[in-house]
């Protein structure tokens, strides 16, 4: 399995369980966002605290979840970031457009709060 899907009072978490965020895991990463936020979820949480590794598919699929949250009017939060993935969403000038947060508890205040 390569990721745990969790629905929550106000947002659904995403787990990503395999160790990088690639081209084989990417496109149904992307396939599974398009259908939680088909099913009317607007506030995710993507969870990378595994993967110790991301290439551009992986950075693709983040700013896909971003962008369905934003079109419904939610909030995306990424967390769990290792330094190696935090580096390349730096690099890719991603950190001032996406929520960051250390932990998914983190993650569901900024939610919370958002939704107020």
């Amino acid at each position: 399995m390569e990721f745990k899907i969790e629905k929550k009072d106000n947002h659904t978490l995403i787990q990503v369980l395999e160790e990088k965020l690639d081209t084989h895991i990417a496109p149904t990463l992307k396939s599974e966002l398009v259908l939680i936020s088909g099913n009317g979820e607007k506030n995710l949480i993507l969870d990378l605290s595994n993967c110790r590794y991301c290439d551009s598919s992986g950075l693709s699929a983040i700013l896909v979840a971003n962008r369905l949250c934003k079109n419904a009017n939610g909030t995306f939060v990424l967390t769990g970031l290792n330094d190696a993935v935090e580096r390349l969403i730096t690099i890719s000038q991603l950190d001032t457009v996406l929520n960051i947060t250390d932990s998914v508890d983190v993650g569901a205040e900024l939610i919370a709060k958002a939704a107020k």
